[in-house]
């Protein structure tokens, strides 16, 4: 809350300010939208926002719940050991992917339940709170 404060007393002291940052400073006290927080937001994002790791977790999705082996995943992507073993620890750092070992297997399944939550908090205020057509309708639409 002392950041808020320190924030909407810096931005009220700019010279000239407008009525721009009068209600910039009224949105810094707005940082949760349902139950994700725009810091875990962020910390997801920062996660994904990396070729690799955006690539390791797509192929962890497209597995589902049988997961991938880090193995496999070296396999398919022709990436290294070590640089595998430094972005799955990431990914389980932004608690995007679970771990579980199988006999001598580590197995990495997609955090079901938190992508739901980042997509729920991306579409939240999709479409001004009125209803939407679907927003996936199929996965023909790549980015």
């Amino acid at each position: 809350m002392r950041e808020h404060r320190a924030a909407a007393f810096l931005l009220t002291e700019m010279k000239g300010h407008s009525q721009f940052c009068k209600n910039f400073t009224h949105s810094l006290y707005f940082h949760t939208i349902g139950t994700m927080k725009n810091k875990e937001a962020i910390s997801i994002f920062l996660a994904l926002g990396q070729e690799t790791r955006l690539n390791i977790f797509r192929l962890t999705v497209q597995r589902g719940d049988t997961g991938v082996t880090p193995g496999e995943i070296v396999e398919i992507l022709g990436i290294p050991n070590a640089t595998l073993s430094f972005h799955l620890k990431e990914l389980q750092h932004a608690n995007l992917v679970l771990v579980e070992r199988r006999s001598r297997n580590l197995i990495y399944r997609p955090n079901a339940d938190l992508v739901k939550r980042i997509s729920d908090f991306l579409l939240e205020n999709c479409c001004g709170g009125k209803p939407c057509l679907p927003v996936v309708q199929t996965s023909k639409d790549k980015i």
